[in-house]
């Protein structure tokens, strides 16, 4: 696996490289088209988190269109996924406290951040905002239009105590994200296409004793502070070119109807200079 710096700096060079531009032309993504499995239920064991736009949701963009539009190659394709990998690890070790997720302002959008790449995060579990966020120049946007993770958790949140299969774990996250629909992503107003469909790598998760799934789980305490694996994502991301100085807004949508889930989060973005040596 690529050292998180030199991961982010590849990905980094490949959007400069090829300097996507935002499309007018393509309109607003209306519906994911995947194969349709089972019904979604939250399952007795394990946990899911459906975190849209950066929860997060988006799709219909091919491979080959997200290599075009945002200088991806085969390599870097590869690299995506551990990426989303290292987002969850980021979203997950912050106590909820100043947890981005739980964000309804943007005061948190710094905490946990590092160039080149900077993370965005939809609202825990589905909601709107609109978030202010200062962004140092330079810095490449990944995020998750709609997202969602499932972790192995012997004898926590109701799984019993034998251990659950990546395979399992798997289906679960890609019947949420089958579910997706409506789905948008702008950038100042212009539709966003370089969106693109992960399956992550499979990782693990540091979960703080105060951390975002005790809520879901019956309250502090119920999902302690460990390292939880396996974990994987299945999900609808989007890795944006550096913005110019100046403000930005950007905004992204994503339902799940049969979940109940909608997601509508409006970041209002402020690129600062840097000093350069």
């Amino acid at each position: 696996m690529h050292s998180f710096t030199h991961l982010m700096k590849k990905l980094l060079a490949g959007l400069l490289a090829n300097r996507p531009e935002v499309r007018q032309s393509c309109g607003t993504i209306r519906e994911l088209t995947y194969n349709r499995g089972r019904r979604f239920q939250f399952p007795l064991y394990g946990t899911v988190i459906a975190i849209a736009a950066f929860s997060v949701i988006a799709l219909a963009a091919t491979s080959s269109t997200l290599a075009q539009e945002a200088g991806s190659t085969a390599s870097s394709e590869t690299d995506l996924d551990e990426l989303t990998a290292q987002w969850w690890q980021w979203a997950l070790s912050i106590p909820t406290s100043v947890n981005p997720l739980e964000d309804t302002t943007g005061a948190n959008c710094m905490v946990g951040q590092s160039n080149p790449v900077w993370f965005l995060a939809g609202f825990f579990n589905g909601s709107a905002a609109t978030r202010s966020c200062s962004v140092p120049e330079g810095a490449a946007l990944f995020f998750p239009v709609i997202n969602a993770i499932n972790f192995n958790t012997p004898n926590v949140c109701g799984q019993g105590p034998a251990s659950i299969s990546v395979t399992d774990l798997r289906a679960v996250s890609a019947s949420f994200i089958a579910g997706a629909s409506n789905l948008s992503v702008s950038v100042d107003s212009q539709p966003v296409t370089t969106l693109k469909h992960i399956k992550s790598i499979v990782f693990d998760v540091a979960l703080p004793g105060d951390n975002v799934f005790n809520a879901l789980c019956g309250g502090p305490g119920t999902v302690p502070a460990n390292i939880y694996s396996p974990a994987v994502d299945d999900g609808i991301y989007v890795l944006l070119k550096p913005l110019k100085v100046g403000q930005h807004s950007l905004h992204f949508h994503a339902e799940n109807v049969s979940q109940s889930f909608v997601e509508d989060i409006t970041y209002v973005l402020t690129i600062v200079p840097t000093e350069s040596e």
